[in-house]
């Protein structure tokens, strides 16, 4: 094999672990809002049990 071949090896197998990783988490379960939602949902007028007692 030569350095090219060695090169060229690398680089698919990489680009092969970039799109298998970008397929799991984009079909792994979510656990809710990580924090940083963008949803645009205004929680700040929702009464809770707390404010109650």
């Amino acid at each position: 094999m030569n350095i090219q071949t060695i090169i060229v090896v690398i680089l698919f197998a990489s680009a092969l672990f970039y799109i298998g990783r970008m397929v799991y988490k984009s079909l792994t379960a979510k656990k809710g809002c990580g924090g940083n939602c963008k949803c645009g949902v205004d929680f700040s007028g929702i009464e809770t049990d707390k404010a109650h007692q």
